[in-house]
């Protein structure tokens, strides 16, 4: 009864929409995971960029250029320099050391530049002055929402745009980047300073690509669900066609 014709019909539908179910579910779960190890590309050994071929003045931050070399130069602006406090450093706390530079013409926009890092703010060498040219890392600008205690003075708690626009008069990024105090070029405005860590991935956001993981599990869902109903249908069709059982005759009773 389970070959027949009606049956076979059933069985082949079943079996292209279960396995289609599961091969869509597969293909949504590999995106997923594939746009979550793109965020983790450590981009730092990469060959340095001219900072326009990352990203411009008005454009979001790209955020598959986390840690991306970056050659930016122009005129250091030294009145914006400021200090970003509880900054680790061969296991000790300090500050790093941040000077906007201008990306061109001295009223360009200015990207904000981690020159390195000191232990204290008194020890800090004086900011530089003059054209400067730098090979950074570029990365995005922090925001945690950790208030500043004492907004009128030159330390910050994080690299926030909001915060450092205070202390220039031009436009800045929507990004920062971190000197490489090794890399190929002048990186002028480093000296009296030790380089400031960076983590070599990015960190990848709980919520990343978590869209595709839901259309994984709403295509298995449907698989199964499409099971179920073919499983509901067979039982129903071989039910309906069993045979009703013969009652038996009743007993002659036996004479005495």
């Amino acid at each position: 009864m389970l070959l027949s014709p009606r049956l076979l019909a059933a069985h082949l539908l079943a079996l292209v929409c279960v396995g289609s179910a599961g091969l869509l579910g597969y293909w949504q779960y590999d995106a997923w995971g594939e746009r979550r190890e793109a965020e983790q590309v450590d981009r730092t050994q990469l060959d340095p960029i001219p900072l326009a071929e990352a990203m411009g003045p008005d454009d979001p931050f790209p955020g598959d250029e986390v840690g991306q070399p970056v050659r930016v130069s122009g005129t250091w602006l030294p009145e914006s320099t400021v200090y970003v406090s509880d900054r680790e450093h061969d296991g000790s706390d300090g500050f790093w050391v941040v000077t906007a530079l201008t990306s061109g013409e001295p009223d360009a926009p200015a990207l904000p530049l981690v020159r390195g890092w000191v232990a204290d703010v008194d020890g800090a060498p004086a900011p530089p002055t003059g054209a400067g040219a730098v090979v950074a890392w570029l990365q995005p600008t922090e925001g945690s929402g950790k208030p500043d205690p004492d907004p009128a003075d030159d330390v910050l708690p994080e690299v926030r745009t909001a915060d450092l626009i205070q202390h220039v008069d031009q436009d800045l990024y929507g990004a920062y980047a971190v000197v490489d105090h090794d890399g190929a070029g002048s990186n002028t405005g480093t000296a009296g300073l030790e380089s400031a860590d960076l983590e070599e991935l990015p960190q990848v956001e709980r919520f990343t690509a978590i869209r595709n993981l839901l259309y994984a599990f709403e295509w298995w869902v449907f698989g199964g669900f499409a099971a179920f109903i073919w499983w509901r249908y067979v039982r129903d069709v071989t039910a309906a066609q069993e045979p009703d059982p013969v009652p038996e005759d009743d007993p002659v009773p036996s004479e005495p």
